[in-house]
């Protein structure tokens, strides 16, 4: 297993090459450049963000297996998509919550695109259960979640903005708070340069980048009874 040398000036170019063939053969075809660019330094990243999370975030899990680990799966569901192109574009990486078993729990969230490349941490569209007892969390303690949000170290990160349009049934409407019990996800992310990504040095300076979630990672936790 390679160490993590910095993703490769090439993974973007090649994420481009792919949207353009977005076919099995073209893919076949230049498979070792995929494991080259793509997957090998993913899952050399992956590895290489263990000790810098483990100091970070705990309980967030570092998994460089091939499939199901941290490294997002590359195949498309196209069951339902009229889009039947078999590959994703992006490459994906979560550190979910070792209580977790899949992308709806507590975790950070690295995005590399050729349209843009991001870190994010939180929740992303949380099933039924779980989003009633963060919107609690939030309305019964809403001034410390307020003072976590006004926070200087999250002002570079912006909160995912998809939500319901009313306050939802059980939470008052005119609650101070209102905007935040319509959300549909907890989710907060920033852009990150590719001189970051290309550093051998990258987890550790998205670590550091990633300091301010710190409280707001807290709260999430403790709404669903997990550690942090």
């Amino acid at each position: 297993m390679s160490e993590f040398q910095g993703f490769p000036a090439g993974l973007v170019p090649f994420l481009m090459q792919l949207a353009a063939n977005n076919n099995r053969d073209w893919f076949k075809a230049n498979e070792k450049r995929y494991e080259a660019l793509v997957r090998g330094p993913s899952l050399a990243f992956v590895r290489a963000m263990r000790e810098p999370l483990s100091v970070l975030a705990p309980h967030l899990v570092a998994d460089d297996r091939k499939v199901g680990g941290s490294l997002m799966r590359l195949f498309r569901d196209t069951r339902f998509s009229k889009d039947k192109t078999p590959y994703k574009t992006n490459v994906g990486i979560q550190f979910r919550h070792d209580a977790g078993k899949d992308v709806h729990a507590p975790g950070i969230y690295l995005h590399i695109s050729p349209e843009e490349t991001f870190i994010g941490f939180g929740l992303w569209q949380p099933e039924p259960e779980t989003l009633h007892r963060l919107r609690t969390a939030v309305a019964e303690k809403w001034d410390r979640w307020s003072g976590i949000l006004g926070a200087p170290g999250l002002a570079g990160f912006e909160q995912f903005s998809e939500g319901l349009k009313r306050v939802p049934r059980g939470f008052p409407a005119d609650h101070p708070g209102a905007a935040e019990l319509r959300r549909t996800s907890f989710l907060a992310s920033a852009p990150v340069e590719w001189e970051d990504l290309e550093s051998p040095d990258a987890p550790a300076r998205l670590c550091r980048r990633l300091e301010p979630s710190r409280e707001y990672m807290a709260f999430l936790c403790e709404a669903l009874s997990l550690p942090y």
